[in-house]
């Protein structure tokens, strides 16, 4: 079996409720709301899983950082189903609170990856040397 990252969990777990809201949204003929979310609510989980699969860092950076955009636009279109009351607030409170954690998750990821792909600096005798050049 493929131990998978948690952050590829959580979103596929992610999308499953996801998928639960939408049907409730299209039983209450809100077609528009229940593609857009559906669209961004598991585009989450497609786009971590692409980038565990990346070919280099800024391939993996690059694809966590869109499905920390998906996951943005996900909470957007949730609060906004919630605040218009189109389904009780018990469907639509938690599912908030889960793309809140996994946009935390998802932020951490990629300022990570970023700093570690900085280039290693040292400096010797007060001069700069970057991939063996001095400066």
């Amino acid at each position: 079996m493929i131990k998978q990252s948690l952050v590829a969990e959580k979103s596929y777990a992610f999308a499953l409720t996801v998928i639960q809201l939408v049907r409730t949204l299209r039983q209450k003929h809100e077609y528009e709301l229940a593609t857009q979310l559906l669209r961004s609510g598991t585009s989450i989980g497609a786009n971590v899983e692409e980038a565990l699969a990346g070919i280099s860092r800024p391939d993996f950076i690059a694809k966590m950082g869109i499905a920390s955009k998906e996951a943005r636009e996900t909470r957007y279109w949730l609060r906004l189903i919630h605040d218009s009351k189109i389904v009780p607030a018990h469907d639509t409170a938690p599912l908030i609170k889960h793309a809140d954690e996994l946009l935390r998750m998802l932020i951490a990821i990629v300022k990570t990856s970023q700093v570690r792909q900085l280039p290693q600096l040292k400096t010797y005798n007060s001069k700069l040397i970057t991939k063996g050049r001095v400066s």
